[in-house]
């Protein structure tokens, strides 16, 4: 009989953890799963948005499960592609590690619902404006068609403000009208009248990229993935008075002819800009000035820029752009005593989903606090992502199978005498880029070989023979002297402005 009691107890003490882990909690869609889809997931999975099926109920995550487990423990969704570093970033979508396991514990559990009383609602969507109903909408004043098959279409289109009084913008969101062939787009304001006469002497709506934006105030821009523009801090960007509206757009034509009619929302505020603030693209005008030559095959073309903080600023959000062939994008601060700080990483880059990432907290860069870029690309046949097929050389360009790269920063100043230093500065930067491309190329254009139009050409022919007279020594390059001299004479006689770069603002 003892025996049989000792023994009762040793099996006691054997299956006591078993009888623990059977009373554990399973994990249930309702309790543990819909929060994590219904935060992360449905704002674009559901009826009307870019996501490709719904996600907005039991039924239809359960019918998807192991496709989302699959697609979070790679990372592919939720879109988001910085890697993690030295900043934090308040708009992060990206799951946790926790939250995926979970994700891939449900569909081993056998997918269970639970107690449905327990699912959390819908969260409220904005079925048009996201972050709600504009002060004013702004809409291309006639429809544009892009037709099925043929290059990628860049197209300028006008449209009036008519503001009696000049306003300050705390946030601004694109509405695209055909979602499915526009890709991105840029903002621009002109005071000058400029672009209302390109719009007249052009047949179709709009104007096209033969005409320059330069001599407009570029504002910023969006992307497919980019969030609604929320200026944080305070900050807030001016609209001038019988300003008018020009918007950029990049459509990419999808196999159907299409028309769109893009409207662009502003949210008003009585308070002016907390701050003075700008961007600062390293390197400028995405890379015009750069020099891109990718030769066909190669696998890692690496792209390097570095830019010099003339200003002590804050930075708070960092975004990157390029085209299909990039793969890896990087942006360091290093501060004058040493510090490196990694501002952007992404070893996952993708032209189809981009991101504007914000800090969850300023960074703070002094003067004199160098920025170094670096973008790294795949002309290989392996890239899955290549347009071209076979790979070809690859030069900078504005069509999708051209490339393009920068990293831009955005960052706040104390005061505006420190945003203009820092404006004269990156022009310094990108006429001393511009001094170089020329003078790489001086042979070919002076004997009137350089691409682009005639007039470009003759442009090109006046700066390669000032180039060339102040080489006092021919010596084929340009002493510090000489080229403060060249830079001085590139700005004042509107070179940059000629070649369509962006001007800072």
């Amino acid at each position: 009989m003892k025996l049989v009691k000792k023994s009762a107890a040793l099996l006691c003490l054997f299956l006591s953890p078993l009888q623990g882990a059977g009373e554990e909690k399973s994990v249930t869609f309702s309790k543990d799963i819909a929060p994590i889809i219904f935060e992360n997931c449905t704002t674009c999975h559901r009826p009307g948005q870019i996501g490709p099926f719904a996600l907005t109920d039991y039924k239809t995550v359960k019918r998807r499960a192991k496709q989302i487990v699959e697609v979070t423990e790679d990372r592919t969704m939720p879109p988001w592609h910085a890697d993690p570093g030295d900043v934090k970033f308040s708009n992060n979508r990206s799951l946790s590690p926790e939250q995926i396991k979970l994700l891939s514990d449900w569909v081993t559990a056998g997918r269970p619902e639970g107690d449905p009383a327990e699912t959390p609602p819908l969260p409220e969507f904005h079925e048009k404006w996201q972050i709600g109903e504009p002060d004013q909408i702004a809409t291309m004043t006639e429809r544009f068609t892009v037709r099925a098959e043929g290059s990628d279409i860049y197209r300028n289109f006008v449209i009036p403000m008519n503001l009696e009084e000049d306003r300050w913008v705390e946030a601004i969101e694109f509405l695209p009208g055909a979602p499915e062939i526009v890709h991105h787009i840029l903002y621009f304001l002109d005071t000058s009248g400029k672009a209302r006469k390109y719009d007249a002497e052009d047949k179709k709506p709009g104007f096209s990229m033969s005409k320059s934006n330069a001599g407009f105030s570029y504002i910023g821009g969006w992307d497919v993935g980019t969030q609604p523009t929320e200026l944080p801090h305070g900050l807030r960007f001016l609209i001038p008075k019988g300003a008018d509206l020009v918007v950029q757009i990049h459509y990419h034509p999808n196999g159907r002819e299409m028309t769109d009619q893009s409207s662009v929302g502003f949210h008003y505020s009585d308070k002016p800009t907390a701050r003075p603030w700008s961007i600062i693209q390293v390197p400028p005008h995405f890379g015009q000035m750069q020099g891109i030559e990718i030769k066909a095959g190669d696998k890692e073309h690496i792209e390097e820029a570095s830019f010099i903080l003339p200003e002590d600023c804050e930075a708070f959000a960092v975004n990157a752009h390029a085209h299909y062939l990039a793969k890896r994008m990087e942006l360091t601060a290093t501060l004058p005593n040493g510090k490196a700080i990694r501002l952007l990483r992404t070893t996952r880059w993708d032209f189809r989903w981009q991101e504007d990432y914000s800090f969850e907290k300023p960074v703070k860069l002094p003067a004199g606090t160098r920025l170094d870029m670096l973008i790294s690309y795949d002309n290989s046949a392996s890239n899955p992502n290549n347009p071209t097929s076979p790979p070809k050389n690859v030069k900078w360009g504005p069509q999708t199978t051209d490339e393009m790269g920068s990293i831009t920063l955005a960052a706040m100043f104390e005061t505006k005498e420190q945003k203009e230093a820092t404006h004269n500065a990156l022009r310094f930067f990108l006429a001393n880029q511009f001094i170089d491309r020329i003078w790489e190329r001086r042979a070919d254009v002076g004997n009137g070989n350089g691409n682009g139009n005639g007039n470009r050409k003759g442009q090109l022919q006046i700066a390669v023979g000032m180039l060339k007279a102040l080489d006092k020594d021919n010596d084929s390059m340009l002493s510090p002297e000489e080229r403060k001299t060249a830079i001085a004479l590139i700005q004042g006689m509107g070179f940059l402005k000629r070649f369509g770069a962006i001007g800072f603002e």
